[in-house]
């Protein structure tokens, strides 16, 4: 059975043209700003049969999409993630996501994208709950 990684290597080998080589690209920097993020193919359906290249670190940090004319990276907290360097330029009325779309021949600001990862690594990380002291 293959494992979660080789199957998004599956999905970036499958996309030949610009899009794959965008989505490893992405995917890079993604374990770059974090290497402990786990990553994963989700969501496969008949009107997206390859699904969507998850990336989490206790919950979802972000999601790569392949769609026809860009990959969109999907940040799942993105709303609340400071976005000093405006990277994200879709999805920007949600009160809980932004999104990144790329298009052919778009450069990629990976120091920006880094920071983003992290802080939203950081915003999951929260979350959790610090455990009970034993009286």
């Amino acid at each position: 059975m293959p494992s979660r990684s080789e199957h998004l290597d599956d999905m970036v080998a499958s996309t030949p043209d610009w899009r794959g080589a965008k989505l490893a690209e992405l995917r890079r920097v993604i374990h770059e700003a974090d290497p402990e993020i786990a990553e994963e193919v989700k969501w496969r359906r008949p009107s997206n049969p390859m699904g969507s290249a998850v990336f989490e670190h206790n919950g979802i940090v972000c999601i790569g999409v392949l769609l026809k004319e860009r990959v969109r990276l999907v940040l799942d907290k993105g709303a609340s993630l400071p976005d000093p360097d405006k990277l994200f330029n879709a999805q920007l009325e949600g009160n809980k996501s932004r999104a990144i779309d790329f298009y052919e021949g778009g450069t990629l600001n990976e120091a920006a994208l880094k920071a983003l990862i992290r802080a939203g690594v950081e915003h999951n990380l929260a979350k959790i709950k610090p455990a009970r002291k034993k009286k």
